[in-house]
């Protein structure tokens, strides 16, 4: 598979919001097939994970990635290759595979928390959206087989964890509100830090779940917003982004836009967005 940069993928998929007007939803057979590769994934990573026999390195970036990292995603182009010929497929690890010119496209995280998975830190998952050209995420699984819990979502019939529907918070107010935050020289870089510590001082208690937990925590109503770090891909937002919304919340990059391939997020129970950006500024 061609390694190619995120541009390329964002030109093609061109997306800036979804049209109410003419919604697109996944089939129920799609949703099967995410399923069934979030099963090949948990089968593969879980026993990389516990077997602790993997080999690991450093990107160009510094992030690290893994033997299982790599297996899992070449896995997942396979299959859907084989299951959906018709569709494009977008990885983490090794870019683009599949039809360029479908108006559907399967983006993969094959781990996301690969610092974590190395580490012996079980909050890691596998995270698989099928994404509409114009209209984005239709469907999303988010699987993390070390804490035993995988969230599902496909637009229009809502958003579930271990198959129970979720349903994000209903707080209201800044100051009861539980907030998460992945912190890293990004905000340091725009400037923003100062801002992103005022409004965890201005909430009642704050947390780190970090990665794809820290959303999947705000879908359950667990917590009421997840403030992501600098430096985000498709890849890391097209599957929580749908499950968010699904379960009745936002998410956003940090300045409000409902855009998945923007390199910030920004999830809440959805009454509180609208303060939260405000409070994050430019």
């Amino acid at each position: 598979m061609e390694s190619f940069a995120h541009g390329k993928v964002i030109d093609r998929i061109a997306f800036l919001d979804d049209d109410r007007n003419n919604p697109v939803n996944a089939t129920s057979d799609d949703l099967d097939l995410a399923l069934r590769l979030a099963d090949i994934a948990d089968d593969i990573t879980l026993t990389y994970f516990e077997r602790r026999n993997f080999t690991s390195s450093r990107k160009v970036d510094f992030t690290e990635v893994t033997q299982a990292d790599q297996e899992t995603e070449n896995v997942l182009a396979a299959e859907v290759g084989r299951e959906r010929p018709q569709h494009g497929f977008y990885g983490e690890e090794f870019g683009e595979a599949g039809r360029s010119d479908s108006n559907l496209t399967w983006i993969i995280d094959p781990i996301d928390g690969t610092s974590n998975f190395t580490r012996g830190v079980p909050v890691w998952a596998t995270l698989i959206a099928l994404v509409d050209r114009t209209q984005g995420p239709i469907l999303g699984v988010v699987s993390a087989p070390a804490l035993a819990r995988r969230w599902w979502a496909s637009r229009s019939n809502g958003a579930y964890v271990n198959g129970r529907p979720i349903r994000v918070s209903e707080i209201s107010d800044i100051g009861e509100a539980q907030i998460s935050v992945t912190f890293n020289k990004g905000w340091d870089d725009l400037g923003l830090t100062p801002n992103l510590v005022a409004l965890q001082q201005r909430c009642y208690r704050t947390r780190g779940f970090g990665d794809f937990w820290q959303h999947m925590l705000v879908a359950e109503g667990a917590i009421d917003i997840a403030i992501d770090a600098i430096g985000l891909a498709p890849y890391d937002n097209a599957a929580v982004q749908i499950v968010v919304e699904e379960a009745g919340g936002l998410h956003t990059d940090r300045l409000g836009n409902r855009d998945f391939t923007q390199n910030s997020a920004v999830s809440s129970n959805g009454c509180l967005h609208p303060a939260v950006i405000e409070a994050l500024g430019s």
